[in-house]
């Protein structure tokens, strides 16, 4: 297929080179930074473009690979006789959002991607949907061929995937900072708890996380609770979160 890339960041890379790597032709690698289009466009021999007034409006396949915030103003931009069919990458963003095109979808990989880091996208479970059912078909022919994990996905079930994906992530690497500031406070390395922090990602790839769980909380055990929250008595924050995942914990044993 003949594929335009709305976008020059980390998914946008990544997707340019997959697709290319699977023998579809980038055409070109659209971007409000010129040079960040460029950029992009030279690695997979696609044309850069800036103004979406120069977009090719004959392309197979149209994604648009950019933040959340930003995939409205692009979808006004861009026009609403595109032949191809127009998807985005987002959890948080309904489908809906592209009804103004006659063919539309949604490809999601519920990963945290990197330009500078490489990602299998055989590992990954793209979640897709397509407003008809031969949209849909096309796109998961299309990615199942590099991704073959992927899943049908509805805009309910991938905003649930993105939620839960912030919880399991983004709210675990919070944490991770807290722990490592609790550390350096007392001049001890975060490399100390490297090896507890990947037993227990290890131990969830084969069981569910109630299985596994440890710790103070689901032991009941009152007097370690007491002196954690003793010992950060000082952060009110961290003896909130402490509280609640505590309590949660607790709740969940019950």
């Amino acid at each position: 297929m003949n594929i335009v890339i709305l976008g020059s960041g980390n998914v946008a890379t990544h997707f340019a080179h997959n697709f290319q790597n699977k023998g579809h032709k980038i055409t070109q690698i659209y971007s409000q930074q010129k040079a960040n289009a460029q950029a992009l466009a030279f690695t997979v021999n696609a044309a850069s473009v800036s103004d979406t007034a120069a977009i090719n409006l004959e392309a197979d396949l149209y994604i648009i690979a950019v933040s959340d915030q930003v995939i409205s103003n692009m979808v006004s931009a861009l026009p609403a006789d595109l032949r191809g069919v127009v998807t985005h990458c987002s959890g948080a963003t309904d489908m809906a959002i592209l009804a103004k095109f006659n063919r539309y979808g949604v490809i999601y990989p519920p990963q945290s991607i990197s330009k500078n880091k490489e990602t299998d996208f055989s590992l990954i479970p793209f979640c897709i949907e397509g407003n008809t059912p031969e949209t849909f078909n096309l796109l998961f022919e299309c990615i199942h061929e590099m991704a073959p994990k992927s899943i049908p996905c509805d805009s309910v079930q991938r905003l649930a995937i993105h939620i839960a994906s912030v919880f399991a992530n983004n709210f675990s690497n919070a944490l991770f900072q807290i722990s490592c500031e609790i550390l350096e406070q007392h001049n001890l390395s975060f490399d100390l708890i490297r090896p507890i922090i990947l037993e227990t990602a290890e131990k969830v790839q084969s069981r569910l996380p109630n299985e596994v769980q440890t710790g103070p909380a689901i032991r009941n055990d009152i007097n370690t609770i007491k002196k954690h929250l003793n010992f950060i008595r000082e952060q009110d924050d961290w003896k909130q979160i402490y509280q609640l995942l505590s309590q949660e914990i607790v709740k969940r044993k019950s």
